[in-house]
């Protein structure tokens, strides 16, 4: 049986394409997950949490702090995708996080990501930008967005 670990960076190695330069280590994921504040989410394909046994198809990695939680890594196995999947690990990351009382997740992401019709179709809208934030492996710069969250309360 293989660890939850393995199985995050099973998806990330798969879904996180490497120009980009957004995969993580499995050290740098490990080392945040020994953080009480550290938490995460596996799904299967069905976009149900993920049985020890399956292959997970997406994970989501959050970082909680007061009232606000993190939205470190989304991450859906590229196959997959246009399923539900993403949404489905944004709604637990957001009842999670209002589990733990946040008030509001926040994410950044580099400008050009795909990935944002899904933050904004699910209650996300961008609050900033950070110019030349991100550097790519040949040496030039992209800006990232950052999209907050309110979490609504009963």
């Amino acid at each position: 049986m293989i660890d939850d670990l393995d199985r995050i960076m099973a998806v990330m190695e798969a879904a996180f394409e490497p120009c980009w330069g957004e995969a993580w280590t499995r050290r740098q994921v490990g080392d945040l997950l020994t953080l009480p504040s550290t938490h995460y989410r596996l799904v299967g394909a069905d976009g149900l949490p993920s049985a020890k046994d399956r292959d997970a198809a997406g994970f989501i990695l959050t970082r909680y702090a007061v009232d606000e939680e993190e939205l470190l890594l989304v991450a859906v196995m590229p196959h997959l995708r246009g399923r539900g999947i993403g949404t489905a690990l944004l709604k637990l990351c957001k009842d999670d996080a209002r589990r733990r009382g946040a008030r509001r997740v926040f994410l950044e992401m580099r400008h050009n990501n795909p990935a944002v019709s899904v933050y904004l179709a699910n209650g996300f809208l961008p609050l900033g930008r950070r110019s030349d934030y991100y550097r790519l492996s040949d040496g030039s710069r992209l800006d990232a967005i950052t999209f907050g969250c309110e979490l609504a309360f009963g």
